[in-house]
């Protein structure tokens, strides 16, 4: 599945799109500058071969392991860099270690204070510290290297999964959770992910790592100080580590939460902008946004008072550490139990040993922000579609497009009905109108009959087969859906005309236009078909945005075609130029029309009127005007609003 650049997948510099903006094609304005080709041409010159990628979208939905998704097996699918990058951090923790006991081996054979000093020992000493520090930092730059691609590879795949769950998620999930709650998952824990893997991991067991190696050292060097300076420092450390990691733990979690809050806030704002300036809401939204905000900022401040706690305490540790082995160490060299050298020594690994605890400190924080991003990601995997597919289910064969309700009972809410007991057929090429007041269930009808919901009693079915017994995709291959608000996606005409069937010709694409009287539109666009169309569709009219979205549905071939109100926000001439296309689009297929203006309901075979979640009328437009029932009575009201306005 591949997402190219406008115009069916023309290159990003040049290529042959040929969209606005853009005399050589490709993406609009995406021109190279004549003094910036050449080094474009390096460029691409060093560039490797770069395979389309090869996606593969299931409705099964998540695995196991990302459903207990953790840290550990993010960097296990890529174990043979993280096993590079453990062992170049292990050397760079040795070498690093090397200093010291060569400053002591110095002092104390190259240095000797009653005798005369040898500068060869103090030379081979300084030669072999250089050769030691080059070979670390030899050793960092690869660790660098594949900290980096180890983190490239998880946020890859991360990203791809975490896309493919969102996609087949139902439309339940994203009714209740904001626009900026979802993009946070995509953005901000991804990222907090990728400066984890590629800094933070590497920089807690680099210096893990040389706490262990320095303890391993002390203890070689003198047993007795070394379990003295120990047993003053290392009960306190553990206690307050201890703190530390469950108070952070909770903090970021919070963070987490109220950084979802603060994009989500602004995701809909920004969204919602020309209805804010109507109302005039600007500054009670600054005012609302202002505390969203400041729960973040609390939930930050608390973050960061644990750390100025814990860091200065563990500094502070650290010098009393000092202290202690400056009594201690210093009476053993004054009795001759201690060279001078190795207290030196002492003192450089004492240091080092509460330095890596202070970096830890920072690495940590950057640890619980991860770790707070893998719990939201984990809940996230963990969230179910709303229509699941079985295992075992078939694939849908061609339907003639029967469409059956038997007791079909449906709510959004556990205890609150939207439908109850509904029960219809409607036959192969047959165009059924649903008509009632809003909120009646109408248009639940048409997300059933798309399988966009499950109903929570009795069964849908199409051509005898229950909804729930099919493969999603070869049951909506066959479906036409045309909403109420049609989405158009930033791209060009044709992209959005041919979105079911990318792959299309031409003539396909234009097949489509014509059947729906949308060419006068495209030739009046700047370039046809490549004209590129803004997000939304915002720079067409509503007429023009339903017949793309009417061409789109011809242009994908459904057997059966759904219309939300298709028409309810047009004015009267972009309706009759719909109603005109519509004529054209329902011709062979089954069509559910769920109307909002009995103008459309009109054109079908049968009406039945949806009343508080029931069917209760059916029949033609004449039976049920005669019939005096609920219909004749919205007849009867339409006509008289017609009258009116004439």
């Amino acid at each position: 599945m591949s997402f190219g650049g406008f115009g069916g997948g023309s290159p990003m510099f040049g290529g042959g799109g040929g969209h606005a903006g853009s005399p050589g094609g490709g993406l609009p304005f995406a021109g190279i500058p004549s003094e910036l080709q050449e080094g474009v041409d390096r460029l691409l010159a060093r560039e490797g071969e770069h395979p389309a990628p090869d996606a593969v979208f299931t409705y099964t939905g998540a695995g196991e392991p990302e459903r207990n998704l953790t840290l550990r097996q993010l960097v296990f699918r890529h174990w043979r860099l993280g096993l590079w990058a453990v062992a170049m951090v292990s050397l760079v923790s040795v070498l690093g270690q090397v200093g010291p006991l060569l400053i002591e081996y110095a002092v104390d054979h190259g240095m000797p204070p009653q005798a005369r000093g040898s500068f060869a020992v103090v030379g081979a000493c300084a030669g072999v510290f250089m050769l030691a520090t080059v070979a670390s930092a030899l050793a960092q730059r690869s660790q660098v290297r594949a900290s980096g691609r180890l983190a490239a590879g998880v946020m890859y795949d991360l990203r791809v999964k975490v896309f493919a769950h969102l996609q087949r998620l139902g439309l339940d999930y994203y009714t209740q959770e904001k626009a900026g709650v979802v993009m946070t998952r995509m953005t901000a824990d991804i990222e907090n992910l990728q400066q984890l893997l590629q800094d933070g991991l590497a920089q807690l067991v680099a210096q893990a790592l040389t706490m262990i190696v320095i303890t391993a050292i002390l203890f070689a060097q003198n047993v007795e100080l070394t379990l003295i300076t120990l047993a003053l420092v290392v009960p306190i450390l553990t206690l307050s580590t201890v703190w530390f990691t469950r108070a952070s733990q909770r903090a970021y979690l919070r963070v987490r939460d109220a950084i979802a809050g603060v994009l989500g806030d602004l995701s809909e704002s920004l969204q919602g902008m020309r209805t804010v300036a109507a109302f005039n809401r600007q500054a009670r939204n600054v005012v609302a946004h202002r505390r969203v905000v400041g729960e973040y900022q609390q939930a930050s401040n608390r973050t960061a008072q644990i750390n100025a706690i814990y860091g200065p305490g563990t500094q502070l540790l650290g010098y009393l550490g000092q202290g202690a082995l400056l009594a201690i160490g210093g009476e053993m060299v004054l009795h001759h139990q201690l060279p001078i050298g190795a207290l030196i020594a002492y003192f450089l690994y004492l240091n080092r040993f509460f330095a890596p605890i202070q970096l830890l400190v920072q690495q940590y924080s950057t640890f619980q922000q991860g770790q707070a991003s893998v719990v939201k990601l984990r809940t996230l995997f963990r969230t179910e579609p709303n229509t699941p597919q079985r295992a075992d289910a078939v694939q849908l064969p061609p339907v003639a497009g029967e469409i059956r309700f038997e007791h079909v009972g449906f709510g959004y809410r556990p205890g609150q009905s939207v439908l109850r007991d509904v029960s219809f057929v409607i036959a192969p090429g047959e165009t059924v109108a649903f008509v009632g007041e809003t909120g009646a269930g109408k248009s639940t009808i048409a997300k059933l009959i798309t399988r966009f919901y499950d109903p929570t009693a009795g069964r849908v079915l199409i051509d005898g087969y229950d909804l729930r017994d099919v493969t999603l995709h070869s049951l909506r291959r066959q479906l036409g859906v045309v909403p109420q608000e049609p989405f158009l996606f930033a791209g060009s005409l044709r992209e959005n005309i041919a979105f079911a069937r990318p792959e299309a010709s031409d003539d396909e694409v234009w097949e489509a236009v014509d059947a729906v009287g949308l060419r006068e539109v495209v030739e009046r666009m700047p370039d046809g078909l490549a004209t590129v169309v803004h997000e939304r569709g915002q720079s067409l009219s509503s007429g023009e945005r339903q017949l793309i979205a009417l061409a789109r549905a011809f242009h994908a071939r459904p057997r059966v075609l759904v219309l939300d109100e298709a028409t309810s926000n047009l004015d009267l001439l972009s309706e009759t130029m719909v109603e005109t296309a519509l004529d054209v689009l329902l011709q062979g297929r089954t069509a559910v029309l769920i109307a909002h203006r009995l103008s459309t309901a009109m054109k079908a075979d049968r009406i039945m009127v949806v009343d508080g979640g029931r069917i209760v009328e059916a029949g033609t437009h004449d039976q049920l005007v005669t019939a005096g029932g609920r219909y004749s009575q919205m007849y009867a009201t339409w006509s008289a609003q017609l009258e009116i306005a004439a």
